[in-house]
């Protein structure tokens, strides 16, 4: 579909893509991976056209469509964000327009013999198909199912895209994006703005989805739920397998194990070759052999070898003081922000040495709980701190907090004490800040090169209670695995708002799953809750609160219940499923007659000589828009009853 040909860029003297050649076939999952800084992202913006290569071609073929969506972009604020999302369908109503002038002029034509009327006929045909191809039957109900999918409320689709944080406004555009539909989907880095939830979405609708996938991610999980194959960046050059992340990082590793062997190989012959050269240079004698082995090394292709930072490996958190057994005890925690309870009779103890996991859909209360933890928010209820507990906290925009205009030595500098400061540049090369690069200034750091810098500074503080929200986003993956290996070593005690299943995996003994303005405790790690909830994923981890069409007054019932239900309650809830089952019957039945009527009609319109029915454009045009409403109501019913089920369960 698209082709790469022996394409180079470079940037003031540095290659840093050379000969590289692949080829983006139909229905592909490519997961572009590669260290911080090797050209995934300028690999992107080539294909999109963002930019051009120094040498080289990229072949798309015409007709072909590629949607590309960055880590970040310039967001536009004047709609709202139904009106923002239904930019993604601007063909559709520019053809959804032109239908209705059209079925207006026949509808009023005299002449049904005229050339202008039959063109007139043939033009609506084809703008019908070209309207069906296109969606154009289901359009709306696709954007709020995406839109819900992604994490917004039915509540949300008036609301002005002003309104919204950053990190929402790029979940818009990947909304618009996977709208359009594009033969050809490039994503940067498109789960760093999302929930567990959306992120699990994402992952079903990609692997579904009819055209090939370009992606950039340091999630892994994410990778292998995603991607059958796998494209490397490292020292210019592409590695391209049919395998997903983890079956490449096994087969890699392999591979470096053969290809350490003839470099050692070379190293040797070369050496051996500069010593004849050497020795025998300004014998006459030899002159010859001489010339014929300088000829030889220049014609040698070196290989080359990455470096491995076997050093990050060795950091680790210094030694915490000594906590009470208790560190933490919550009892009936509600916060309210105004009229909108956000968190109801929490309860909570945290013991020393834990390491707890909150999850959960954004908007219910990982964070806000967090601050309640740190004294940053007033709430009701009671909240003590153990006996020497000192806590380090890393926020979601703690790399954001740092002075720009300081270097990445000052930034350590100014808070490290006693024999720390003598190791500053041995401790940022472990965290892959190495040489000059500690020299730079803040501002010019990428997002991850920022958190790692963040997280150096949290670790260089002695403290026995770990509050970390969200520490991995923009981290690459090796940065995560140095943070992972460091928590998993810390004595103290840790509490991680993460999405990162890979990341949690290993290093959480107990995870709370926060839903419906509660938390309810899950023992052992984040797989062993996602198989006692019988769950593949953490899909069904929350159901979206606006998907359901459940009242207000019902959402507040839900929010109050407590650990399970009584035996009056969970007769109340079956009955809701059975009349929820009953709707969607109901509802199958209308949508069964609509397209029959509609495929009559279709086959009427299909042979427009013998239509003497004027009416029937009109009438058509009715049952179609009747129909999509039925789909939006079917829909609707499926989603309360998956709400009213997942009630029973909790």
């Amino acid at each position: 579909m698209i082709s790469l040909d022996k394409v180079q860029i470079s940037f003031g003297g540095f290659d840093l893509l050379k000969d590289a050649s692949f080829l983006v076939r139909q229905d592909d999952r490519i997961g572009l991976v590669g260290k911080n800084g090797a050209g995934k992202t300028t690999l992107l913006k080539l294909i999109s056209g963002v930019l051009e290569p120094s040498s080289g071609s990229i072949n798309i073929p015409k007709g072909t469509t590629v949607g590309y969506l960055p880590q970040e972009m310039k967001l536009t604020d004047r709609n709202s964000l139904l009106g923002e999302t239904m930019l993604a369908f601007e063909e559709l109503l520019s053809i959804e327009k032109q239908i209705s002038g059209l079925n207006s002029d026949i509808s009023n034509a005299i002449d049904f013999e005229s050339d202008e009327y039959l063109n007139k006929l043939n033009l609506l045909s084809e703008l019908n198909e070209r309207f069906t191809i296109l969606g154009g039957d289901s359009f709306q109900a696709d954007m709020e199912q995406t839109l819900l999918g992604l994490g917004f409320e039915r509540s949300d689709f008036n609301r002005s895209t002003a309104e919204f944080s950053g990190g929402w406004r790029m979940r818009v555009e990947l909304a618009k994006l996977l709208l359009k539909k594009p033969d050809v989907i490039l994503l940067d880095e498109p789960t760093n703005h999302l929930d567990i939830e959306s992120i699990q979405w994402l992952e079903d609708f990609l692997k579904s989805y009819k055209g090939s996938v370009v992606l950039v991610s340091h999630d892994k999980a994410f990778l292998n739920a995603v991607c059958n194959r796998t494209l490397e960046i490292s020292l210019g050059k592409i590695t391209d397998q049919n395998m997903n992340y983890s079956a490449f990082m096994e087969w890699k590793q392999e591979q470096r194990e053969i290809q350490l062997s003839a470099y050692r190989n070379q190293q040797k012959m070369i050496e051996d070759t500069e010593k004849f050269i050497e020795r025998f240079r300004y014998k006459a004698t030899k002159a010859v052999q001489v010339q014929s082995r300088i000829r030889q090394l220049e014609r040698l292709d070196r290989i080359e070898i990455e470096e491995e930072d076997n050093a990050a490996l060795k950091i680790k958190f210094p030694p915490p003081p000594r906590s009470g057994k208790v560190v933490l005890e919550a009892k009936n925690v509600t916060k309210k922000y105004g009229d909108h309870l956000v968190l109801s009779g929490i309860d909570l103890q945290v013991e020393s040495g834990d390491k707890i996991a909150f999850v959960g859909r954004n908007g219910e209360g990982k964070t806000t709980l967090v601050k309640i933890i740190l004294q940053q928010l007033d709430f009701s209820g009671s909240l003590k701190v153990g006996h020497n507990v000192k806590v380090g906290y890393f926020a979601q925009n703690q790399a954001r907090l740092l002075d720009g205009e300081l270097t990445v030595f000052d930034t350590i500098d100014e808070i490290a004490t006693g024999d720390v400061r003598t190791k500053i540049r041995d401790i940022l090369g472990a965290f892959l800040f190495s040489g000059e690069d500690a020299d730079k200034k803040v501002k010019v750091l990428s997002g991850g090169e920022k958190s790692r810098l963040a997280m150096i500074r949290l670790m260089l503080e002695p403290v026995n209670l770990l509050v970390l929200d969200e520490p991995t986003n923009h981290l690459d993956m090796r940065s995560k695995e140095i943070l992972k290996d460091a928590l998993i070593q810390f004595p103290g005690t840790v509490i991680v708002v993460s999405h990162d299943r890979e990341f949690l995996d290993g290093m959480v003994d107990c995870v709370y799953e926060f839903r419906n303005k509660k938390i309810k405790q899950h023992l052992g790690g984040i797989y062993a809750f996602l198989q006692k909830k019988k769950m593949d994923s953490l899909k069904e981890l929350e159901m979206p609160s606006g998907a359901s069409g459940v009242s207000a007054n019902e959402k507040s019932k839900q929010g109050s219940q407590a650990q399970g239900l009584s035996f009056e309650e969970r007769k109340e809830v079956n009955r809701s499923i059975s009349k929820a089952e009953k709707t969607i019957a109901e509802i199958e039945k209308s949508i069964e007659l609509l397209e029959s009527e509609i495929a009559g009609m279709d086959e009427q319109l299909s042979k427009p000589e013998k239509v003497d029915d004027v009416d029937i454009y009109e009438r058509y045009e009715i049952k179609k828009k009747e129909l999509a409403k039925t789909m939006e109501q079917w829909e609707n019913a499926h989603e309360e009853l998956e709400n009213w089920k997942n009630k029973k369960d909790w």
